[in-house]
């Protein structure tokens, strides 16, 4: 179950991304499945197509948006941001020249 959790989180995550890249019936399929949280069968009926279009539809979709992380690496740079933005505000209390060392590595980023 978790995996299925991280998973639509991830897929969650590269819509975020990558969306506009998609074809408009690559988003209502993504948007439908991940965000609204319907069923397949939902969905095919919804759509007035088979489950097993709706299942293949997702697949391609899905891969479609790792394949642009793959080239762009827009969500693997955000959440490098993300951590080292963590990072920042828990060292408050140390040094400047690490903070100064993660700003840094913010900018390059």
């Amino acid at each position: 179950m978790e995996d299925s959790l991280e998973k639509k989180q991830r897929v969650n995550l590269l819509m975020d991304c990558y969306e506009e890249l998609l074809t408009d019936k690559q988003q209502q399929y993504l948007s439908l499945y991940y965000q609204e949280d319907l069923s397949l069968s939902e969905i095919a009926e919804e759509l007035n197509v088979t489950r097993n279009a709706v299942f293949d539809n997702l697949k391609r979709a899905v891969h479609s948006l790792e394949n642009y992380e793959d080239k762009l690496h827009l969500l693997a740079k955000h959440q490098q941001r993300i951590d080292l933005i963590d990072r920042i505000e828990n060292v408050q209390q140390q040094s400047n020249e690490e903070l100064d060392d993660y700003l840094e590595m913010l900018r390059r980023i």
